[in-house]
């Protein structure tokens, strides 16, 4: 049986439309929001374990609706973001995202074909390792322990395909929007400041996004979208409000706090992750 012949969730939490789910749902929606405004990033990374543990998604399930959660925060997201950056500055490095898009886009595509032809058991031990590769990247990049590269244009170009491709599948396989391995990319390979690599990254993820969710309504458990709209809905509207705030708090935690609580939290969450298969 493949990660996409199982349709039905584990448990009926996020099947049931009750006042106590739909508050949970939102509750846990702005808890990952918040996180993700603090970092910085969307915070699907952290979504995505609750979907499979609190919620009882089965792997695709989760994924595809991570998707779905992911596009709506990013397209929320994406003017505040551009404006928080000269436009002049942005299209000044548009060959940055041609690169990374030339790459993303059909890893994207190729992604999503391979997590819907993963049987469950390998899908949740595959968004395990990727969680436990995001922790580390992570905590790379917030210790400066990834050193600035400097490339000829040529090599600079085709690294940036390279990297956009593997982006790409990761960013389909787990349903997040890419930033937390965008923005590293862009500030080492590109020697670009953080605040424009942030508004970059999202010029990348939206088609990339948008290219493996495409993929995904292909196969049957794209339904789980409409048999869960109400929570999908609900959840969203959490993780936007978090979102907000969070950004809005941006700062106000020391990353001596911050960054060492985000990396016990991917470790833990790929731990259990991995234990569902």
């Amino acid at each position: 049986m493949t990660a996409g012949d199982e349709i039905v969730p584990r448990t009926e939490l996020a099947g049931r439309s009750t006042t106590r789910q739909r508050w949970l749902a939102f509750a846990a929606g702005a808890a990952v929001g918040l996180l993700g405004g603090l970092v910085g990033l969307g915070g699907a990374e952290f979504r995505l374990p609750l979907l499979l543990g609190l919620f009882g998604f089965v792997a695709l399930q989760a994924v595809i609706v991570n998707k779905a959660m992911s596009l709506v925060v990013v397209l929320v997201a994406l003017p505040s973001r551009l404006l928080a950056v000269p436009p002049a500055e942005v299209a000044g490095h548009w060959f940055v995202a041609i690169s990374l898009l030339l790459g993303s886009l059909p890893g994207a595509w190729l992604g999503a074909a391979w997590a819907t032809r993963m049987r469950a058991a390998t899908l949740y031990r595959v968004l395990g390792v990727l969680l436990l590769g995001i922790a580390a990247v992570f905590a790379a990049h917030h210790l400066e322990a990834m050193p600035q590269l400097a490339l000829p244009g040529v090599p600079q170009a085709l690294l940036g395909v390279v990297a956009g491709f593997g982006i790409g599948v990761v960013a389909a396989v787990m349903g997040v929007a890419g930033g937390e391995l965008l923005i590293p990319t862009i500030t080492v390979l590109y020697a670009v400041d953080v605040k424009l690599a942030g508004s970059l990254s999202l010029l990348v993820s939206l088609p990339t996004m948008v290219v493996a969710f495409l993929r995904y309504s292909r196969d049957q458990a794209f339904g789980v979208l409409r048999q869960h709209a109400g929570f999908v809905l609900t959840m969203v509207a959490g993780s936007v409000a978090g979102s907000i705030a969070g950004g809005l708090l941006l700062g106000t935690v020391s990353e001596t706090v911050l960054v060492p609580l985000v990396v016990a939290l991917l470790l833990v969450s790929a731990v259990k992750v991995w234990r569902h298969a």
